[in-house]
């Protein structure tokens, strides 16, 4: 009796594995992580384009045994604002899809006129059709950006990103500084956000150093005559903050 119950059981469940396994996704449901300031570089609609695109037909064409869920997972990641991407199948028979986005630090516009990203991790990534994302601007002399370039941190691309992170671990200077200048000498020309000084950094060299006279002068230096009498500040000389008035 027992045997029999067990088998029937058996049968049911397989049976209905075997629809679930024919029936057809129903439906595409995408979560997206948003940016720190609530931003989108991809929307909830772009997806269901994509693996339209890469699978040849809409994802709700297919069987749900033919989904494949770590090629999904695989061909979402090749895409540049995606850092991260996980799906299931549930009971009714959605695709669910949970995306967390590549997080843009620093906006590059070089001499040639490439414009593009480079992310927390120091990859390069382009600008999005949804969103400028508003982080620090690099102009000027830069080397062409290529795999691993941050890492080898043997070139002008590697010591801004350097700077750049520098710049952010401290609240005040994140603040202060808007923009960084790449010369022909490779040196290092910042602009602040309040005031129209120049900030003449000079080579990557001491940068931690340069930073703190920097960060010393303006709020003990300026003090005296305010930021409007001086030009230029120049930390390019050791021990001192060089300034030119107007």
């Amino acid at each position: 009796m027992w045997g029999g119950l067990a088998l029937l059981v058996l049968s049911i469940v397989l049976g209905a594995m075997q629809r679930k396994s024919s029936a057809y996704v129903s439906d595409i449901v995408v979560a997206i992580e948003p940016l720190e300031q609530g931003n989108f570089l991809i929307s909830e609609e772009d997806i269901p384009k994509l693996l339209e695109v890469r699978f040849a037909q809409p994802l709700t064409t297919f069987p749900v045994g033919e989904v494949n869920i770590e090629r999904l997972e695989r061909v979402l990641e090749e895409d540049p604002f995606v850092k991260s991407a996980e799906a299931y199948v549930d009971a009714q028979n959605r695709v669910h899809i949970e995306i967390v986005q590549r997080k843009p630090l620093l906006r590059i516009i070089d001499n040639n006129d490439l414009n593009y990203y480079l992310d927390i991790a120091g990859e390069q990534m382009p600008p999005s059709t949804h969103y400028a994302a508003r982080v620090r601007v690099v102009t000027g002399n830069l080397p062409p950006y290529e795999a691993h370039i941050i890492s080898r941190g043997d070139n002008l691309l590697a010591d801004v990103f350097e700077l750049n992170e520098l710049l952010r671990r401290d609240e005040f200077l994140d603040a202060l500084v808007e923009q960084i200048y790449v010369n022909k000498r490779g040196e290092l020309i910042l602009s602040p956000k309040i005031g129209q000084q120049t900030i003449l950094f000079g080579r990557f060299q001491n940068a931690a150093d340069k930073l703190q006279r920097l960060k010393d002068f303006y709020r003990e230096g300026l003090a005296y005559k305010g930021w409007q009498a001086y030009e230029s500040f120049d930390l390019r000389y050791a021990g001192q903050v060089v300034c030119k008035k107007r």
